[in-house]
């Protein structure tokens, strides 16, 4: 995210009425509905967390216990329980 000088962006009147709410502070302007990206589209942590996914169910396949993989991976054991019934349902 970006900023943007008011002053080069929007028409005079419009900065004008913008000022009668917020002077001076500074405001968060959402993306349109229909130019929102969905979580994970601009970075590589979607792809990552699913090779970590299935790495812990590979480890799991292999006979490591699930409080193990818990320990190794830094999750909780609930955490690892819902990853390896989702894993297994594919």
């Amino acid at each position: 995210m970006g900023y943007k000088k008011a002053t080069h962006v929007l028409p005079k009147e419009l900065l004008v009425k913008v000022q009668e709410y917020v002077d001076g502070e500074f405001l968060y302007i959402p993306r349109a509905s229909k130019h929102k990206k969905s979580w994970g589209e601009t970075t590589s942590t979607r792809q990552e967390l699913r090779d970590r996914n299935k790495n812990i169910y590979a480890d799991y396949l292999a006979g490591e216990s699930m409080d193990f993989l818990a320990e190794k991976y830094f999750l909780s054991l609930k955490s690892i329980q819902r990853i390896i019934g989702q894993l297994k349902k594919e």
